[in-house]
């Protein structure tokens, strides 16, 4: 028995894709092997397990589908399986021909705590090649005229539970329901659809009706045979399918057992969420398997909200809210009291900006975010006849990024580089390493390089203002940022040139920018692209950009940008200590950027709640921070992001590279005296 004590569920809903061995036409067998597969679900705590198509018969029965002792043993199977689920909290759906006013269906049924919810039929079947459904099965198409249309009222009277009045009560396995392709059932948060094997094949599948109507799951029985290059085909079309309908989609699909007169059955399971597979399982296994993965409700909701489009037409010309008034809903109970906290079957991915995992993919990505960025400032350069650039060079990550950007602009636009003027600007807290590698890498690449210090002007500056620079306070800080760019300004006046911003979105995002001092440029290409990316694009650029060899008693520029990408991250707006190395460190102030990445990622994208932003980074990054170092850090996150958005509102222009943008005239429209209160409490609670 599960412990039916409060349990955070987190907007998580777990699902399993179950495939039994079978034996054609052996209906005893499968049904006990597919009992102990509802048992393995109910183990695991989840709220609906799905299996193949047909699988209460085997899908290749072929002829004998004709034979009554095999439907009659088919309907018994079902209510015995729907017995087998009395006090169970998970949701079976099942595949079994059925037969209805003298047709026979091809079926999925729909089973909970011991009763027959539901039957949807297939539509399309397939009848080529190998496949000869029409032989036997007659189309659910068949339910779909006015008269089948939401009519009537509901009856439920403890056991059964349907649609009075709608023109397909069947009463099956001994149960009273509707048979009907137009049902939606909902478990919990969580509203499913139905689509069966060739429904998912055709050029518009019913899911593409069922998910503007309201299921956040797509699950599809299967019989799909095993042929060359097929399981491929089969994967990337169940992705882009839950990537195109917002939704999770669990497919399953009939496996060993089956006949093999003709054609094999692999057994494929494969659970995907918007276009992302969460598990899947191994083909041509001999015996029984499950896969479970925990789709993610909240999220799916969130993403069809902002996506307008998702409530826009429906494919037959309808609106979409039209056509989900043609769906019949039941509301079969609560999800199983699924412990989220214990076991979590998805992977967090702890730098979700970029994935890693498949080098190729990483490699496609870097090349892809630096031509954006390049791309930009080439459109935005050609477009008001300027052929000069002027960029701080501090020898930090951020400028660093910003200058190869400029470079590769310049070489896009067939100018030359010496029209970069990067200009370092020592200050008050500027090291020895950091100076070294901004002007060595100026001149490894070719750039103008200028030194102007800020020493001399924020000395004076601190006796015009009245300012003991002994106090090292924000004042002290900031009149070097500001002195900066109007250098950098004035300069770009002098020069007829354009000022290049290096600050990145981590930084907008924790207002760790001066307000119109380093806030401020004429076009910021690092604006779109968090921390952590920054220094990942710098090594990549290192590896595959920058590989010419050094001039003699030279350093090369990728060996500049590999110590540049590990230096320690810093404003350098402190003096540095006795060894003058870096004494300012941005992560001991702010807390890890890794970390912030990942709330900003999970905040805007999905506008999680802290306590779910809390419970996925104690597990994307559990053994390198405790529980209460993250809560720390995600404190100090929400404090700054709510108060530091009057310098979001006045950013400048500057491409969008990552699917996080905050430009106020694109991505993010935020009132700058918005409260934190709320997130605040939540937070205190954890």
């Amino acid at each position: 028995m599960h412990n039916e004590t409060f349990i955070m569920d987190y907007g998580f809903f777990r699902v399993a894709a179950a495939v039994p061995r079978v034996k054609v036409a052996d209906v005893g067998f499968n049904r006990d092997s597919i009992c102990k597969l509802i048992d393995k679900a109910e183990e695991e705590a989840s709220s609906l397990v799905v299996f193949p198509e047909l699988s209460v018969t085997g899908y290749t029965c072929l002829d004998m589908f004709a034979q009554d002792l095999l439907l009659s043993s088919a309907e018994d199977a079902v209510g015995k399986i729907a017995w087998h689920t009395r006090g169970k909290h998970v949701t079976v759906v099942v595949g079994a021909p059925v037969r209805f006013r003298g047709r026979l269906y091809n079926c999925a049924v729909v089973i909970r705590n011991g009763g027959i919810k539901g039957i949807v039929p297939k539509i399309y079947l397939p009848t080529y090649a190998e496949f000869d459904e029409g032989r036997w099965f007659a189309s659910g198409s068949d339910f779909l005229s006015p008269t089948n249309q939401v009519t009537g009222r509901f009856v439920d009277d403890g056991r059964n539970y349907y649609r009075d009045g709608f023109d397909s009560v069947i009463k099956y396995g001994s149960q009273k329901c509707n048979i009907s392709p137009n049902l939606l059932f909902t478990v919990g948060k969580a509203t499913f659809g139905i689509e069966i094997c060739e429904d998912f094949w055709a050029p518009i599948p019913p899911s593409s009706f069922l998910a503007p109507s309201g299921a956040q799951v797509i699950v599809n029985l299967s019989a799909s045979n095993e042929v060359m290059a097929k399981h491929r085909q089969r994967m990337e079309l169940i992705s882009n399918q839950s990537g195109r309908t917002v939704s999770g989609y669990i497919y399953c699909s009939s496996g060993y057992g089956e006949s093999t007169m003709d054609t094999v059955y692999g057994g494929s399971s494969i659970i995907c969420e918007n276009g992302r597979t969460l598990a899947q399982n191994e083909r041509f296994q001999m015996e029984d398997s499950i896969v479970f993965a925990d789709l993610d409700i909240e999220k799916l909701n969130i993403q069809r909200q902002k996506k307008n489009s998702f409530r826009g037409m429906a494919p037959d010309g309808t609106s979409a809210c039209e056509y989900s008034g043609l769906y019949s809903r039941y509301d079969l109970g609560e999800a199983a009291p699924t412990d989220f906290d214990a076991r979590l079957y998805r992977q967090v991915e702890p730098h979700p900006f970029l994935p890693e995992g498949d080098p190729a993919l990483e490699a496609d990505n870097c090349r892809e975010i630096l031509s954006i960025q390049s791309t930009g400032l080439v459109a935005r350069m050609e477009h008001i006849g300027c052929s000069k650039a002027i960029i701080g060079v501090s020898g930090g990550l951020d400028s660093t990024l910003a200058l190869i950007v400029t470079a590769m602009a310049f070489d896009k636009l067939g100018l030359p580089r010496s029209g970069i003027i990067g200009i370092t600007m020592p200050g008050l807290g500027t090291t020895k390493r950091t100076k070294s590698n901004a002007v060595d890498l100026m001149e490894a690449l070719g750039v103008t390089s200028r030194e102007i210090s800020v020493v001399p002007a924020v000395e004076q500056h601190f006796k015009d203002i009245a300012h003991d620079p002994t106090v090292m306070d924000s004042t002290y800080e900031n009149a070097q940022a500001r002195e900066r760019t109007q250098i950098l300004m004035d300069t770009a006046n002098q020069e007829n040139g354009l000022v290049i911003g290096t600050g990145d979105l981590s930084e907008l995002a924790l207002g760790w920018c001066t307000y119109n001092g380093d806030h401020m440029s004429m076009y910021g290409v690092n604006a779109s692209v968090p921390k952590t990316l920054i220094r990942h694009l710098v090594k990549w650029a290192a590896k595959n950009v920058f590989t010419a060899p050094p001039a003699q008693g030279s350093r090369s520029v990728a060996e500049i940008l590999f110590d540049i990408a590990d230096t320690p991250i810093s404003p350098e707006l402190m003096p540095a200590d006795q060894k003058g190395e870096i004494k300012q460190k941005t992560e001991d102030l702010i807390g890890p950027y890794e970390l912030h990445d990942f709330f900003i990622y999970n905040f805007m994208r999905y506008g999680y709640s802290p306590r779910k932003i809390h419970f996925l980074a104690c597990r994307a990054f559990k053994g390198s921070y405790t529980p209460e170092t993250i809560l720390r850090w995600l404190k100090k996150f929400y404090w700054r992001f709510f108060s530091q958005q009057f310098k979001r509102s006045c950013m400048p222009d500057g491409p969008k590279v990552s699917l996080v943008s905050f430009s106020p005239r694109g991505d993010f429209r935020m009132p700058s005296d918005a409260k934190v209160r709320l997130w605040a409490e939540e937070l205190e609670k954890l």
